[in-house]
């Protein structure tokens, strides 16, 4: 018997063994010419015969790589399955603005077993921690928006939720208010997800509801989301980082459960639930106070705003509110160590349950005092308060990108009324550019709870009562884009009360502060440096 070489590496042999043998699980020979590869983001087909034939434009695969070799991201599969005669994988195909549901199928030619096993890790690879085959409350409002929302359903929204095998029973909003009471009597077990065909005003409903529902834990067993079919589709630009209702339904199928942060907004003793923005001012006034011009469309908010511009309205107001930070840099900081961190294991199991009660009481009660809060201060010459829960207040409007969906606190922007035309028109520029926050006119806190008493309107001094005129009451409180009483309001926010679907938990699909990627980058070199 030869002698056992010395040089040889063992481990290397064993190593090389091991690669092999990995390659090949992740290999699946569909026919004499065609192999299905488990790639690191990606399914890698390899099919000598795509190469000129037609049948690669009807199975739309992706064009990289050669002729003969395509690649669909994990992401945009579906479904995959062996059935009796064929392997059959469902998936999104990209097209120039959305995209659609197309197949790739092979006859079956090969071990069952072994095309079962790759299957399996196929989807398991195309759905990581997402659920499979979620059981969907759909809620399709035909009146929203351009009251398209029933028929954006059918053709862009129902194919992806059918490829996916998921469970759909849809069912039509018939008045204001209807999605609360749906959302109020749901079977909790039977269904994973509530979702919204429709604008922002149904996922408003929906939490609503749920808090309402006898499952105490209704909130935190169903995750809202949206599939944008209406004028206000913010919900979805957070989550699925799209206003398409088909990319969006492809973000609800590969959602990751994750918790999200939901305010107490209080006027007497009503409470009532936001999930997007609160605000009085120059914002509440241009939407809300434009309503008899919606035919206008969106270009109704930026009349409304110019023209409060130029007569160069105040709003004053008396404010206290319990500040968490204050500093524009440390809320970059603070943005930063929070995208760093991954959402717990076991964080469904440690969140409280159920609505919690108002640890700062009512609008009714005394202004606490102490840890943080600020005393009733006067805002004279207040021009905008805003507070937001979500980076993306439209399609084109970060109002907040230090936003975190669970950090249990609200972005409080505050200006003057009084900075002149010029800069309050670059200020309404600077927020698609995401060059707002920075600017030196506008205000930023972290905050955790706020009171506010308005000064103007019908409640200035010595006002006068303004029958028949567009609005008697002289100002605008919007809450979630929906009008509420112009009246004090107090409100709170409720760290991770409420589930929703994200394609990063943690993060809203937003750009950040400027710069929080560098403060990260500091971090890290930081760390790198004390540990030598």
């Amino acid at each position: 018997m030869a002698a056992e070489d010395p040089f040889t590496d063992h481990a290397a042999l064993e190593s090389s063994s091991g690669e092999r043998d990995l390659v090949a699980s992740a290999t699946l020979a569909v026919s004499r010419n065609a192999t299905l590869t488990l790639g690191t983001d990606s399914l890698i087909l390899l099919d000598e015969g795509l190469y000129g034939s037609s049948q690669t434009r009807c199975c739309g695969l992706l064009p990289d790589r050669t002729a003969n070799t395509r690649s669909i991201p994990y992401y945009n599969i579906l479904w995959a399955e062996v059935t009796k005669i064929e392997l059959v994988i469902h998936y999104a195909k990209p097209s120039k603005k959305s995209v659609n549901v197309a197949y790739i199928h092979y006859p079956f030619e090969t071990d069952s077993d072994e095309a079962t096993k790759w299957v399996t890790r196929l989807m398991d690879r195309a759905y990581g921690a997402a659920k499979k085959m979620k059981r969907i409350k759909l809620l399709i409002n035909p009146f929203g928006g351009t009251g398209k929302a029933a028929k954006l359903y059918t053709s862009r929204i129902e194919p992806i939720f059918a490829a996916a095998k998921c469970e759909v029973d849809a069912e039509r909003t018939a008045y204001s208010g209807h999605a609360v009471d749906i959302a109020s009597k749901l079977d909790v077990d039977s269904y994973d997800v509530l979702a919204c065909a429709s604008g922002d005003g149904l996922p408003h409903e929906c939490f609503n509801g749920l808090s309402k529902n006898p499952r105490a834990d209704a909130l935190q067993e169903i995750a809202v989301t949206q599939l944008p079919c209406g004028s206000g589709n913010a919900f979805s630009w957070n989550f699925n980082g799209s206003g398409d209702p088909a990319i969006a339904a492809l973000a609800v199928v590969k959602g990751i459960r994750s918790p999200f942060d939901l305010a107490s907004v209080s006027q007497g003793d009503k409470r009532t639930l936001s999930f997007l923005s609160q605000t009085i001012g120059i914002v509440a006034e241009s939407d809300l106070g434009t309503d008899n011009i919606r035919w206008m469309g969106e270009a109704r908010f930026t009349y409304g705003f110019l023209v409060r511009l130029l007569g160069e309205q105040l709003y004053p107001s008396e404010i206290a509110m319990k500040e968490e930070i204050t500093n524009k840099d440390e809320i970059k900081k603070h943005f930063a160590r929070e995208a760093q961190k991954k959402l717990p294991l076991d964080w469904e199991l440690t969140r409280e349950r159920g609505l919690p009660a108002l640890r700062y009481g009512t609008i009714n009660d005394p202004i606490p005092t102490g840890n943080g809060w600020t005393p009733m201060r006067d805002y004279h010459k207040l021009g905008n308060l805003y507070s937001g829960n979500m980076c993306f207040m439209a399609a084109d409007a970060p109002f907040f990108p230090a936003s975190l969906p669970s950090d249990g606190l609200l972005d409080l922007v505050t200006i003057d009324g009084d900075v002149g035309r010029l800069k309050s028109v670059k200020m309404l520029l600077a927020v698609p550019e995401n060059n707002f926050f920075d600017m030196a006119q506008v205000n930023v806190r972290k905050i955790s709870a706020l009171r506010v008493i308005p000064k103007y309107g019908k409640h200035a001094p010595n006002a006068k009562p303004k029958k028949g005129s567009h609005n008697e009451d002289g100002g605008y409180f919007s809450v979630c884009g929906e009008k509420f009483p112009f009246e004090p309001f107090q409100i709170e926010i409720h760290r991770g009360i409420a589930t929703v679907l994200s394609k990063r938990p943690g993060l809203y699909e937003g750009p950040g502060p400027k710069g929080w990627e560098e403060l990260v980058q500091q971090d890290q070199e930081g760390e790198e440096t004390s540990g030598v």
